[in-house]
């Protein structure tokens, strides 16, 4: 994202603000976006610019990259904050682009910053001035733009997605920062040694602005040595970071990802990465008894009688997080996930009511047989509810071989038990029970 900045800077600006670059050879990081012959590094060389959406986490440079462009280009760049601005303001920017526009034939970039912020009628006032080309909108977003941004809008847009830096990308960074006199810190003679460097970088989790952030607070907390020199180790560095924020969203798309990454692994019989992401879950705030919910399901759903005792632990483990709540209740989720993960799978009972469910929604809803209706008036009995049912205790091996179904469904089968764990016995029940049939059938 940042490398420097090289004109323009105030010393009282922030150390991240003062090192932003200025053009596509300081950037860093977001090669498959800016490298050579990439497509957003051509249309800014020739200052073809689409409406675009950049979207990417914290840090990752998308606030720079709009103005790169913008100091690429010939354009005016007009920033907009979805926090502090509304659609009046939206107006005003939009009628000084067409006057900027007949007067000095000059375009305007309007940058709206976390544009997930204003709400889909909102951003229906951004419209017809794209479609126009009044102006070209350039919007950021660490949301995901399908969920947060209008569909209309985000047609007339291209989204470019921008990753986390590289841990690589982070120590550049750091480095040009103490190196630079300019705009950085180099004329204060500072040293970062290689394990406090690696602390920093590791803290700062692929965003830019926490690593010169934190940079620049533990540089103003240490004092020269006698030589002139200021030195950050470890210790120093130490006192600076806070607890790294969870990279975690409770209501967004890394929700989904997080949930869909525990039930896959989980799937995957693989105790090792489900362990991992319920502790991403649930260090970064998320519901501990929504987690539980979703291991209920998966009980059933993924392994259901290849173990039944699956779903038990499952329950139990609700029970737990019911009973103790966070932070007690993490190993009982994890006792939990490990015992599914490791737990024969079948999801066969998942199908079948699958198979049961089509057939509800696409046959005849038949009424139920006489035979196994309950006759409990006397007008019941006089209509033949329950006549010439067999009372399976009463016949030879505790089993009538009777049918249950409608007619029109006799001889579906919706559950074929799998071949793993406690659905092997229930085959053989299956199996053993089928050939009674056809003998008595037979017979």
């Amino acid at each position: 994202m940042m490398s420097r900045k090289k004109s323009g800077s105030q010393s009282h600006a922030p150390l991240a603000d003062r090192m932003r670059p200025t053009s596509l050879d300081e950037f860093a990081g977001q090669e498959h976006l800016v490298g050579p012959g990439r497509l957003i590094r051509k249309a800014i060389e020739s200052d073809v610019i689409p409406s675009m959406i950049l979207w990417g986490p914290p840090g990752s440079g998308k606030t720079t990259l709009a103005q790169v462009i913008a100091n690429t280009t010939r354009r005016v760049f007009v920033t907009f904050s979805a926090v502090l601005q509304g659609v009046k303001e939206v107006r005003a920017i939009v009628e000084e682009a067409r006057e900027r526009q007949a007067a000095e034939g000059r375009g305007t970039i309007l940058f709206v910053d976390e544009i997930h912020r204003f709400n889909r009628s909102q951003q229906d006032a951004f419209l017809p001035h794209v479609e126009a080309g009044t102006v070209t909108l350039i919007g950021a977003t660490t949301e995901n733009p399908s969920f947060e941004v209008n569909g209309a809008l985000l047609s007339r847009c291209r989204t470019y997605v921008l990753k986390a830096l590289s841990d690589e990308d982070i120590a550049r960074i750091v480095e040009a920062a103490l190196s630079d006199s300019g705009h950085g810190l180099g004329s204060e003679d500072i040293h970062l040694d290689p394990d406090a460097q690696e602390l920093l970088v590791n803290y700062a989790n692929g965003d830019a602005r926490t690593a010169l952030n934190a940079l620049e607070t533990a540089a103003g907390g240490i004092t020269a040595r006698g030589d002139g020199r200021k030195t950050i180790d470890v210790g120093a560095m130490r006192e600076v970071l806070t607890q790294r924020r969870v990279a975690f969203d409770n209501k967004g798309e890394e929700w989904y990802n997080l949930i869909s990454a525990i039930h896959k692994s989980l799937r995957g019989s693989d105790p090792q990465a489900g362990l991992y992401w319920l502790a991403r879950m649930l260090e970064g705030g998320a519901d501990p008894l929504y987690i539980a919910r979703r291991l209920v399901r998966f009980a059933s759903e993924d392994i259901g009688l290849a173990d039944p005792n699956a779903l038990a632990q499952a329950i139990a483990a609700k029970d737990a997080v019911h009973f103790l709540g966070m932070p007690e209740c993490n190993v009982a989720l994890a006792q939990a996930v490990v015992y599914l993960a490791t737990a024969p799978k079948s999801n066969r009972l998942y199908t079948a009511y699958a198979a049961a469910m089509k057939d509800v929604a696409e046959t005849r809803n038949d009424p139920v047989p006489l035979h196994i209706r309950n006759a409990s008036t006397k007008l019941m009995k006089q209509l033949g509810y329950g006549k010439e049912y067999q009372y399976d205790h009463d016949a030879p091996d505790g089993f009538s071989g009777q049918t249950f179904l409608p007619d029109e469904l006799q001889g579906h089968k919706y559950y074929a038990p799998g071949p793993f764990g406690f659905e092997k016995d229930i085959r053989r029940r299956m199996d053993y029970w089928d050939r009674l049939c056809e003998e008595r059938r037979g017979k």
